[in-house]
């Protein structure tokens, strides 16, 4: 049992969408992430998401809305609705989800991540 120190977590590595996974709890995953850009359209049939943001803003955009999240803020997206998160400048984010879920969901591309790293 070791604490996780967020603002050491996050400078060990650099690249975008590709989440790094810090601890487990009852078959979830507690992931972080770097966002910069624009996601995929995506959605999970079986799981929901959990975006907390931990500093930047992130807009998650759904096709009829999007809400915006800031530092300190977060948003479950329920399993089955379509979404797809942007970020203008870098964003820090963890996110829960189960340790099946695929980041990019329905959709497989060049941004998919079947094996995440533990960092």
């Amino acid at each position: 049992m070791d604490k996780v120190i967020l603002k050491e977590k996050f400078p060990l590595f650099s690249e975008y969408w590709s989440p790094k996974i810090v601890g487990e709890l009852n078959g979830q995953n507690v992931k972080l992430a770097k966002f910069k850009g624009e996601f995929v359209w995506h959605k999970h049939d079986n799981e929901d998401e959990m975006f907390f943001v931990v500093d930047g803003t992130l807009k998650i955009e759904f096709r009829d809305k999007t809400v915006t999240l800031n530092k300190d803020e977060f948003l479950i997206v329920p399993k089955g609705v379509e979404h797809k998160p942007v970020a203008e400048n870098e964003v820090l984010v963890m996110l829960f989800e189960p340790s099946t879920t695929l980041n990019t969901g329905d959709t497989e591309n060049g941004l998919t991540k079947h094996q995440l790293d533990w960092i």
